[in-house]
């Protein structure tokens, strides 16, 4: 009788001992199933013409989500790109300069005028000559003075006229063609991205959870079209104390359960951390708890099957010490 008695207590005290090892050994915390949530919003402006997916519509990054009605943005584009061209061909007529034909009209001006110089000159001088013997009034002798003074400023505005139907822009006139070209190929550019923004793509895969519109509706820039949900990877925030954060580390594998598979564990992964405590959000603890200050912990878990679903209550078991391996 004495025996049994003995190897009873010593069974006790051996299932103390491994509870006691267990719970040194793995933190328990409760909390709540999470996944990331993405709210794609419109950029532009317009008519939704058409909502390419439903809810509980999977889509992978770039899949079509909804279409903008942009028929008066493709007819300012299409004014736009006309700029373009009027700036081109400004530019080139500009670099290119004058007609041949004004250039040989110039040229013309200045040999007529060359050769009103040349008599003008002539008759100044026979008429300075005659002068000087009296065989011409003053007065006829200044009549030649002033039609050389004509013929030689005619003749300097051939000159001036033919230079600049040669040099028909000055350098900072084609620069300011130049800029006007680069002004027009902007304003086209940015109705083309308007254009293409008007084309409402996933920016990740998920699962379409919620559509805000509907075909023809309108909506406005910054609104949100749909909301996707990441349900490849969810993730449970617990909450632990002061004494058990020192034993908590990045990267220890946890077990998390839910109701609706008991006898099912999830393997997870803590990914953080909260550097700051806060106190225990009322949701998850008790009245007394409520009061305590807590760290945030992470947990995220793969969820390829789709079996957890965010809102679903969970139980969290990290592993630390030698078991968080």
């Amino acid at each position: 009788m004495r025996l049994k008695i003995t190897a009873l207590f010593v069974v006790a005290l051996a299932g103390l001992a491994c509870s006691a090892t267990g719970a040194k050994n793995a933190i328990t915390a409760s909390g709540t199933i999470e996944a990331v949530e993405v709210n794609v919003a419109a950029k532009v402006s317009g008519q939704v013409m058409e909502l390419a997916v439903d809810e509980g519509t999977r889509v992978k990054p770039g899949d079509k989500l909804a279409a903008i009605d942009h028929a008066t943005l493709d007819i300012q584009l299409r004014q736009a790109e006309a700029g373009i061209r009027l700036a081109e061909a400004q530019l080139a007529l500009l670099v290119k300069g004058a007609r041949a034909e004004d250039i040989r009209q110039a040229e013309a001006a200045l040999k007529q005028a060359e050769a009103s110089l040349t008599v003008a000159k002539d008759d100044a001088r026979r008429m300075r000559e005659l002068a000087r013997t009296g065989s011409v009034t003053p007065k006829t002798r200044d009549d030649a003075e002033a039609r050389l003074t004509v013929a030689t400023a005619q003749h300097s505005a051939a000159v001036e006229a033919l230079n600049k139907i040669r040099r028909l822009a000055r350098p900072e006139e084609i620069q300011a063609a130049k800029a006007r070209l680069a002004q027009a190929q902007a304003a086209a550019d940015l109705l083309a991205k308007t254009i293409a923004d008007c084309t409402i793509t996933a920016p990740s895969g998920g699962i379409v959870t919620h559509k805000a519109v509907e075909a023809g509706e309108l909506v406005t820039a910054g609104a949100t079209v749909v909301t996707l949900v990441e349900l490849d990877s969810v993730y449970v925030m617990i909450y632990v104390t002061e004494k058990e954060l020192g034993r908590v580390r990045l990267g220890d594998t946890a077990e998390v359960k839910i109701d609706a598979f008991p006898d099912k564990a999830f393997a997870g992964k803590i990914t953080y951390i909260s550097p700051e405590a806060e106190f225990t959000p009322k949701n998850v603890q008790t009245k007394e708890d409520r009061v305590k200050l807590v760290f945030g912990v992470k947990v995220e878990i793969e969820n390829r099957e789709g079996l957890l679903k965010p809102g679903l209550p969970a139980d969290a078991v990290i592993r630390v010490g030698p078991e968080a391996n």
